[in-house]
């Protein structure tokens, strides 16, 4: 009977230490993602920054994914598509603005591929929404863009919600 209790306990180590590596290598990803990536500013579109059962956050809706709606629509021969890349050029503030829906063809210096998903026929970039310290809602009134980082497959994620001057709102006041 002690050699089963043994090895129930090493065998619970065993998948406590897996899943400890497991997580910390997502954290090492997303860690590297952030630190490495691209920075892109994708503009914002005007949403409602309050919900009552969450505390105070933005939702987030980006001009470019209108952009990439009316072109799926147009173009899609498969009314199931879901996820999928677009190229963007980057101007010289690094924003970036709609070119095509990613077709494989070679992308140009001042163009990246950014990946999007469609979910309930809206199409997403990382997150809709940035959470944010309950009673600091005007200072993200003036989002006018959210910082990106994406990696080489162009996977997006959010860093920080910018003004129109390109000026960040978490150096705002605090």
């Amino acid at each position: 009977m002690m050699p089963n209790a043994k090895v129930n306990r090493l065998m619970i180590l065993a998948g406590m230490i897996l899943v400890l590596a497991v997580i910390n290598g997502a954290i090492w990803q997303k860690e590297r993602h952030l630190a490495l990536g691209d920075i892109i500013y994708l503009e914002l579109e005007p949403v409602d920054p309050r919900s009552l059962m969450q505390g105070d956050y933005m939702s987030l809706s980006f001009a470019i994914a209108s952009r990439i709606q009316t072109t799926l629509n147009q173009e899609s021969n498969s009314p199931n598509a879901s996820n999928g890349h677009v190229v963007v050029r980057l101007d010289d503030q690094q924003i970036a603005h709609f070119q095509r829906l990613d077709d494989g063809s070679p992308i140009g210096d001042q163009e990246r591929r950014l990946q999007y998903k469609l979910r309930n026929d809206q199409v997403r970039f990382a997150t809709n929404a940035f959470f944010f310290q309950e009673g600091h809602a005007e200072r993200y009134q003036y989002a006018r863009y959210g910082q990106f980082r994406i990696n080489d497959q162009g996977a997006p994620l959010l860093v920080a919600l910018y003004d129109s001057e390109l000026k960040s709102l978490d150096s705002l006041a605090r």
